[in-house]
């Protein structure tokens, strides 16, 4: 590399290249856990129909601050725990009158 893109490349921010996935709290009753449920859509290999997945993911909410129906950021970081390889990011929006479903 010449020093043109040297400097380029340093003056650049930072990336992240942590994994993130968005999806909804479905429980917050464990201390400075959350239980985040992520869905996905797919395409079934053979009849081509549009499925939806779901899985969930337990991720370290370190201020407490997401409650059940948030829709929330989580990004992939060490084990913290024996479930727990995710942290909250963000809380993207906050639940209103939540069911539950």
């Amino acid at each position: 590399m010449d020093a043109e893109t040297q400097q380029a490349a340093a003056t650049r921010p930072h990336e992240n290249r942590r994994q993130t996935l968005v999806g909804v709290v479905t429980s917050s009753k464990m201390q400075k856990t959350i239980v985040v449920r992520v869905t996905r859509t797919v395409q079934h290999r053979l009849y081509r129909r549009v499925l939806r997945r779901v899985k969930k993911y337990y991720a370290h909410d370190e201020h407490q601050q997401a409650r059940p129906g948030d829709t929330v950021r989580i990004e992939a970081t060490r084990p913290i725990s024996r479930l727990k390889r995710w942290r909250l990011v963000e809380v993207v929006s906050r639940a209103s009158g939540w069911r539950g479903e």
